[in-house]
Formats: structure tokens, sequence, C-alpha cells
């Protein structure tokens, strides 16, 4: 039996909360229960707040409806439904928490299913962009807010009081002067009988009175299934009948299939067939490569099966692409003018009248996202309606991509969604969903594809290369003056769009033209670069080799100036103000509206603060021991980092201690925010030491773990501290899932230099410590 098809089956739940996955058939049936109460409300877009996000402004907005999100049973168990995919941002634990404090729902009583791809229904799905928590907090509010005031509002009514004189608290409604009560359960079908409260008249609770958010007590509903291996992930869906797929794809990015010979792989035992795979021309979204499909009852079966496969490729234009002569071209356009996209005074005049002119050229490889769960998909499809279950973080970006491919009703594809085993934006493309339907349609059964690592790496949509090319000029005292930033990389737009040699204004808006620094000349470029393979978003994107650069240069310009390096930040940060960046066209500040989230270099100013004195800057450390710091603003959070490093008389890098300072604003699981930067940091020393994607002949030299290492246990930074800044009462939620990235490895590097005195400025740092 599916398990997935039938939510009731699933076992486990942590503090008796239960995951449930509602499917096609069961969506009705858990949110329409007989005699219970699902909440009757208009669909409505989110009104106008203390402050505004963009929301509004995402593919199917921002959906406030009752009826979609909650549902209570005669016995008061109170259903509510997670709209975002989980990869262990607590996503699926939040979002239904915030409704549960609103409703005044006693957690314990509270069950969580996971919502289908349906963005009609739900509004915008994609987990991606550090949005959830940012996009979701008011509205969640609110419908948990409507459904406490008509609970309210039917005790009130049964009893003959008004309402004012009732308050629903801890999964009850009680008359304070009789003393009466009513449980959620007893009270849910005459609740579903009021009207709707309008968002305006809705009473919110006071912060004061919460007993859930901001407090970090209560652990994700995920972890006791995670944790005892019950929990269900992409590849343990499984289906009567289900044929198992392994695909050959083009090694070359833009290549295609010319020949192939499958014989040899029929004849392992357990394979059923082999055959071609539609494939699309790239530049084509998220669509397949293409290639050759083997068919088997069991998954090492294909994989044998393709093991053995003869296939003629045609390598196309990216045939010669090569890592080592791609690095010199990036470095030559950085050295030379480019597109201007920030000018502000005369840069130009300035360097040359500068006392002293730092230079500093910085490069970052691809980065392959190796989430620990490879891309998998099973898909059903019967005629003209599909199925899919896959790990996808845009449940309904995939159910509309699946209908374009197959060419049927988007209404007659239902996405369920599984638990990801990380997904760092890999699992926001969906072609691995598109290749399952594909082949299921043609074989007229259900198919699972199961990408291995070696597919993950060769056929992925990869971070891009840059080369970041930063000259400052400082005065006779120091100051700095002047501040060029050329920065040179191939675009994402390039994945959707022929001949792009530009980046778009939202990766320019990570990082390059939004540097927060005070200097009176400032000249932002962006030289053409091409792309060469599939280049995707990755964890904080572009903000990775700019506040690499950046910071580095920070750490640079200290020493060159005998200078603190927080002093010399915080100086380059200059007075807190609000920037105002008129020079910059179609300035990115992630999709959110400059007055709720300027960039405010006040709070900048405040995590560098609060991270030196949590992180005890200054303090004296061990021979071979150094410290360094950076910070970044992004995904419109503040965030500053301070690492210690030791490296011993062999180069053999270790990290002590993290400590990092963030100011998300407002919060709602401060466990989850500790939990992602402590990832964050695991992950940015990761990538600082191994990350590296390289190119020969256009196909990607590296295979597996062990030519594309991870850092293991042992690596890992022994201790990092995460200091939460406090919310004001007005201040909106920002990100949090990404930020922790990109002041890293710029951290790491400056600390490195002051522990041995080598600058590096290309990753991964490999073997550039070692004697």
């Amino acid at each position: 039996m599916n398990m997935l098809n039938h939510p009731s089956k699933l076992r486990g739940f942590e503090k008796h909360i239960k995951i449930e996955n509602v499917s096609r058939r069961s969506i009705l049936k858990g949110l329409g229960l007989a005699s219970g109460f699902v909440l009757a409300a208009p669909v409505m877009m989110r009104p106008a707040l203390a402050y505004e996000t963009g929301a509004s402004q995402m593919p199917h907005g921002t959906v406030v409806d009752p009826r979609v999100f909650v549902s209570i049973a005669p016995d008061g168990i109170v259903t509510i439904l997670a709209h975002r995919a989980e990869m262990g941002t607590g996503v699926r634990t939040s979002l239904p928490m915030i409704v549960a404090e609103e409703m005044e729902a006693d957690w314990r009583r509270v069950r969580v299913q996971q919502a289908h791809g349906d963005e009609a229904k739900f509004g915008n799905q994609d987990t991606d962009g550090s949005r959830s928590t940012r996009h979701y907090l008011m509205p969640m509010r609110q419908i948990g807010a409507s459904a406490r005031t008509m609970l309210e509002q039917a005790a009130a009514k049964r009893w003959g009081v008004p309402a004012t004189e009732v308050k629903a608290s801890n999964h009850e409604v009680v008359h304070g002067a009789s003393g009466r009560k009513l449980g959620f359960g007893e009270l849910a079908a005459d609740a579903a009988k009021q009207s709707v409260p309008s968002v305006e008249g809705l009473k919110l609770k006071d912060p004061k009175d919460f007993r859930y958010l901001g407090k970090g007590e209560i652990g994700i509903v995920d972890l006791h299934d995670i944790t005892t291996g019950a929990a269900r992930y992409g590849a343990d869906v499984r289906l009567p009948g289900m044929k198992y797929a392994v695909i050959a794809r083009p090694p070359v990015t833009g290549g295609k299939l010319v020949s192939f010979d499958g014989s040899e792989a029929m004849k392992v035992s357990g394979v059923e067939k082999v055959m071609e795979v539609k494939g699309w021309p790239w530049p084509s979204k998220f669509q397949p490569l293409g290639g050759v499909a083997v068919i088997a009852r069991n998954t090492g079966a294909a994989i044998k099966g393709r093991d053995a496969l003869k296939i003629v490729w045609d390598d196309g234009p990216n045939g010669k692409y090569e890592s080592s002569a791609y690095r010199k071209e990036l470095e030559e356009a950085a050295r030379k003018p480019g597109l201007v996209v920030r000018k502000e005074g005369d840069v130009e005049a300035a360097l040359k009248g500068a006392d002293k002119v730092i230079v500093g050229e910085y490069f970052l490889p691809h980065l392959a996202h190796v989430a620990m769960e490879t891309p998998v998909a099973v898909a059903d499809v019967k005629g003209d309606k599909a199925e899919i279950w896959a790990p996808v973080q845009s449940a309904g970006g995939t159910r509309e991509d699946v209908a374009k491919t197959l060419d049927i009703p988007q209404e007659n594809v239902t996405v369920n969604v599984t638990l990801l085993g990380g997904g760092f934006g890999r699992k926001s493309k969906c072609d691995f969903a598109l290749e399952a339907a594909l082949l299921s349609k043609e074989l007229g059964a259900p198919v699972k594809v199961q990408w291995t690592r070696e597919d993950d790496i060769h056929n992925g949509f990869l971070h891009t290369v840059s080369v970041e090319r930063i000259e400052a000029g400082l005065d006779k005292s120091g100051k700095v003056t002047a501040w060029r930033h050329r920065s040179v990389a191939p675009s994402i737009a390039s994945t959707f769009a022929a001949g792009t040699v530009h980046q778009a204004p939202f990766e320019l808006g990570m990082g390059l033209v939004d540097m927060p620094f005070e200097i009176a000349n400032v000249s932002c470029e962006n030289p053409e670069a091409a792309a060469h393979t599939r280049i995707g978003w990755f964890r904080s994107v572009s903000n990775i080799p700019r506040a690499f650069a950046v910071q580095s240069m920070v750490g640079e310009i200290a020493h060159a100036t005998g200078r603190d390096q927080k002093e010399m930040l915080l100086e380059l940060i200059g007075s807190p103000r609000i920037l105002k960046l008129d020079s910059v066209k179609d300035l990115w500040n992630y999709g959110e509206p400059y007055d709720s989230y300027p960039i405010d270099t006040a709070r900048l100013r405040r995590v560098v603060e609060l991270v030196a004195e949590k992180g005890e800057w200054g303090r004296q450390v061990p021979k071979g021991h150094g410290l360094g710091i950076a910070a970044h603003r992004s995904f419109v959070s503040y965030i500053a980092t301070i690492v210690e490093v030791a490296v011993d008389d062999k180069g053999k890098l270790t990290v002590p201690r993290v400590d990092t300072a963030i100011d998300c604003g407002t919060y709602v699981n401060p466990e989850r925010i500790q939990s992602q930067i402590e990832g964050a940091a695991i992950m940015g020393l990761s990538l600082a030491k191994y990350g590296e994607i390289t190119f020969k002949d256009g196909k990607v030299q590296q295979k597996n773990f062990d030519d594309c290492p991870v850092i293991r246990i042992d690596e890992s930074p022994a201790v990092t501290n995460v200091h939460i800044v406090p919310p004001g009462p007005e201040t909106p939620p920002s990100g949090v899932g990404e930020p922790g990235v990109p002041p890293f490895a710029p951290a790491l590097i400056n600390a490195i230099f002051a522990a041995t005195g080598k600058r590096i400025r290309a990753l991964p740092i490999g073997k550039q410590l070692e004697t």
C-alpha cells in the first residue's frame, strides 16, 4: 500500500504532532471532516499591514483563506496545512505554529498536513529566497485570529452572552463571569456557521501573551520520524507496478544524443527496456536534458544496465569548455571596463589622485549543491492525468511545468511533496520530476527516476563561477576615497535565455550595487561573461562571491593601514543611515518594498558590534590561531561572523570557534535560527575548503564525494555560537535560511591571514596552506 496516498498510515509524531501528506484523494477527506469545522471564509489577498512585503508580487500572491489552511474535528484535533516544503528550515513547523498561536490552540492537539501543489488554492509555494516567514507571518496570524474569533462567537451565541465576555484560551473558550468552558471540538459545528470577521476588525494577540512564538521550546514536527528512520523522502515512495529508471544524460550542456546501442544493457538481469528520453535544446529553463533511460525492476539493475550502454554524443558548442582557460577569460574581462551598474562621484579621478591603491582579485569556482538526498521523483501518468511524488521546493511550479510538458490541463496534475533531504535551491528546478512524467506517459506505468550522486554532480544546475576585482583608493590618512568593483560571472538568466552575457538585476543586487560602505566615489561594473553550463540559484546565490570579495578587501585594507579589522569595517560602513542608491537602475531588494526593508547601516553596524562583544573580538589566542570578521546584508537580514582558525606547522586548518550575530527582524522559532546558522557555518567551511567543480572538454571532472568532498564531522567548527538581535516592535521579519553562508568564507580567510600572514584570494583553499 502506498503510504503517501494514505496519510493516516504514516507513523510517528514529535510531541504528539503528526505529519501527514495530502494527496489528490485525501485532501477533501482531511479537511471536510464529517460534523467537523472547516472555516468558511472568502479567499482574501494580503491586506494593508503596519509593514508591506513583496508577497503580493510573487506568482499567485498570498492567499489568506481559513477554509484552506485550518480544520477542527469533533474530538478537538486541529489540522493545519503546511504549504511550503520542508528541507531542514523548520517551515513545516513554524508556519502552522503561527496559526496555532493566534488560535489559542494547544500545540499537543495540533496535526500538520503537507499540502500538495496548487498555487491557486494555497498561494505561492516557492520555498526559495528565505521568504516563507517574512511573507507568511502576518497571513498565518490572521488565519489563526479568524478561527479564534469564530470559536468565541459560537460560544457566546450558545451561552447567550456578548462575545466580549468570552475568550479562547488553550484549546477552550471560557466565559469569565460564569467560569463556563467549551472545547474547540464541541464548538466546531457552531463555529462553522459563523460569518468570517473582516481582516480589519481582527484583534491579534499581544506578543507578550505568546506561548509559542519566539520561545524556541517546540521541536520540529518531523524530528521523531527523521531520527527513527520513519520519515518519507522521495526515494521511499512505492507504487504498485512501479518501474525504476536511471538516465544517461548528455555529458556536455547543450549536447545531444546521436545514437545508442542498448543490447548489452538488456542482458542485465532485471532490465526491461532501454529507450530514448526527450530533451530540449539548451537553454530551456528546467526541461530535461534528454538522453537514454534504462527501465528495470529495481534501481540497482537500472544502474548496471546504464553502465552497459554504448552511446554516441554530439557535444555541441560547449564541448571545448575548460575551467582554467575560462578563468583567465574572466580575469582579463575584470581588468577592463564593463557595464556600469552603479556610479557615484568620479572613481577614475579619485583612484588617480589616491595616495595608495589596493587591488584585490578574487576567484570563486562553480559549486554543486550536493544535497544529501539526490534528485528523485515518482510519476504516475494515466491519460490526461498525472500524479507526482517528489522532494521539490516548488510544488506549484512543478505542477505548472508538468502540465506544460505533458500538454495536459494543470488541474489534472497532482504534486505530492515529500520531505527534502536538503535542497539549497537545487530542488526548485523540477527537471527530475519532468523526466519521470515523460517516462510514465510513454510506459503507461508508474515510474521512479533516481539520480545517482554522479548524475547530481554532472548534470545539475551549478552556482556560477566568478571573478571579483576590487580597487580601493586611500588618501594619506588611510581613508578610503574610491571603490571600483568589477564582477564577472555567467548569469542564472542564461538558463532561461540564449545569448545572456550580463547578470540580471537580482544578481547585481546581491552584494554588488547594494554595497553599503560610506565612500564618496563608487563604481560597480559588470563585464560580459557567457555561460557554458546550466547555472542555477544556490544557497545565498551571488552573495557568496560578493561577500567573499568585499569583506576580504576590508581585511586587506585593514592590514595595509595597520588598522584593526573590526574598526576598519565599521569605518567603511560609516554613519547610521538609510542608503539612497539613486544611480542604480532596477535596484533589487529581494523582491521587498524599500520602505519596509531599506538598507539600514545602523542595523549592519549593530550586528558587527554585537558579534564583536559576544565573540570577544581582540581576545588573546594561541600561536597559530587567528580571528577574522566579516559582515553582510542579504535576503534583507543583517549578519556578522567571527571565525577563529588554527593552522598547524603543516598547514592543517581547524576551526575551534565561530560566533555569528543575526538581525532577522521579527522571528518565530529561535531554535531553527540557531540550527540554520550552525548549518551555514558547516556549509560555509565545506565550500571554502573543498567546493569546486571544474570542466575539461565541456565535461564536469568531479564524480562523487571522493573528488567533490564535503567536510566531515571532525572538521566541523567545534563551537558555533549564535546571537540573535531582539527585534523592534515594528521590525518586519526577514530571511534566515541563506544569510549565514556569505560572511563565513571571508571571515575564515581574514582569520587565516591573521594566523599565518597568507592572503588567500581564490577558493577553494585546498592545499594553499600546506608547507
